[in-house]
C-alpha cells in the first residue's frame, strides 16, 4: 500500500488525508505491442512522416486514418539466426506486432496521403489543405 499525504497538515488536525493505493500484481499489465520510433517534418505544403522499419517489407505495413488520427502498423518477424538458446549480450531490436498512432492537425488533405518505402524508412507524405486567399471589403454601415 501507498500512503499518499498532503503537503502540509496542521498539527491539530487529526484526520488522514492520505489516500489509499493498493496495486495488484494482475493491474500491472506488460505491452505485447512495440512503438515505432518516428519523425514527423512540417514541409510547406506538406507533413512528412518519417519511420525506419528494418526487418519489415512494404507488404507487412499498415497505414489506417480515423478522423485526424494517423495509426502505423505491422508486424517485424524475428530473423532465423535468432536461435532459441543464443546468449543475446544486448537487446534493443523489438520483434513482434508494432503500432504507433500520431494525431495530426485537421487542416490535411487526407484523401492524398502518399506512402513509399525506401530503404527501409517509410516515408508518409500528407499534404496541406490549400486555401485560396481573398481580400474582403468591410463596408461601412451608415445609420
Amino acid at each position: 500500500m501507498f500512503k499518499m499525504f498532503n503537503v502540509k497538515k496542521d498539527e491539530d488536525d487529526s484526520s488522514d488525508s492520505g489516500i489509499d493505493v493498493e496495486i495488484r500484481e494482475e493491474d500491472i499489465v506488460e505491452e505485447d505491442v512495440g512503438q515505432v520510433a518516428l519523425d514527423i517534418i512540417e514541409l510547406e505544403d506538406s507533413i512528412v512522416i518519417v519511420a525506419p522499419l528494418a526487418w519489415v517489407t512494404i507488404d507487412e505495413v499498415d497505414i489506417s486514418i480515423s478522423k485526424n488520427i494517423l495509426t502505423i502498423s505491422g508486424e517485424r518477424e524475428r530473423p532465423e539466426f535468432y536461435a532459441d538458446n543464443q546468449k543475446i549480450l544486448v537487446e534493443e531490436c523489438f520483434f513482434g506486432p508494432f503500432s504507433r498512432s500520431i494525431i495530426m492537425p485537421e487542416n490535411l488533405a487526407f484523401n492524398r496521403i502518399r506512402a513509399t518505402m525506401e530503404n527501409n524508412l517509410l516515408i508518409v507524405d500528407v499534404p496541406k489543405l490549400q486555401f485560396s486567399s481573398k481580400t474582403i471589403k468591410i463596408n461601412k454601415l451608415e445609420g
